[in-house]
């Protein structure tokens, strides 16, 4: 469940970002403790004070990173997997946008990880794999959430809905995945 504060896809798509800041600042228990610092980096980000990296830090991240699934850890049977599905309409573009195409959006995923996931949006797929998850945040690789949040931001306001907001309901990040 999201802070009070989070009012719009928009807000929801910082929040998260700020969770991982806090994570990689302050450590795995940074959300049960450094609660303010969360609060701070999502206000600075929301306003504008604050900007996200750009991709390109996520991309050299991955070129680093060992090369195994990004969802199971197998290092056999690899494949690019677009995180944010590559056939995803939200308009005519979409097809041809290097946001969604691109290696921006790509991960390594083995075969089988990649068929399961299939046109699935990044959170769902892992609310299905991880039904007993109290917090999908908690068991997402930082890296494959920040490419996703970077990559479904730009799918949003595309498709005119970062000012979304929940019609009186808190957003869940389910509602991220187009």
């Amino acid at each position: 469940m999201p802070d009070r504060e989070v009012k719009t896809i928009k807000d929801l798509i910082y929040y998260q970002y700020a969770k991982i800041i806090a994570k990689s600042a302050l450590g795995p228990d940074a959300k049960k403790e450094a609660y303010g610092f969360i609060k701070k980096t999502f206000r600075q980000l929301r306003d504008d004070e604050k900007k996200w990296s750009e991709i390109l830090r996520e991309d050299k991240q991955l070129v680093e990173a060992e090369k195994v699934c990004v969802y199971c850890g197998s290092d056999r049977d690899l494949q690019w997997e677009h995180i944010v599905p590559k056939s995803l309409a939200v308009n005519e573009c979409c097809p041809s946008c290097d946001r969604i195409q691109g290696i921006h959006n790509q991960i390594w995923a083995c075969k089988s990880c990649n068929a399961q996931k299939g046109t699935k949006g990044l959170y769902r797929f892992f609310d299905e794999l991880h039904p007993e998850a109290e917090s999908l945040s908690d068991i997402l690789p930082p890296l494959l959430e920040k490419k996703y949040l970077k990559t479904i931001y730009y799918c949003h306001q595309c498709k005119g809905t970062l000012d979304r907001d929940g019609g009186g309901a808190a957003l869940s990040v389910l509602a991220l995945d187009l």
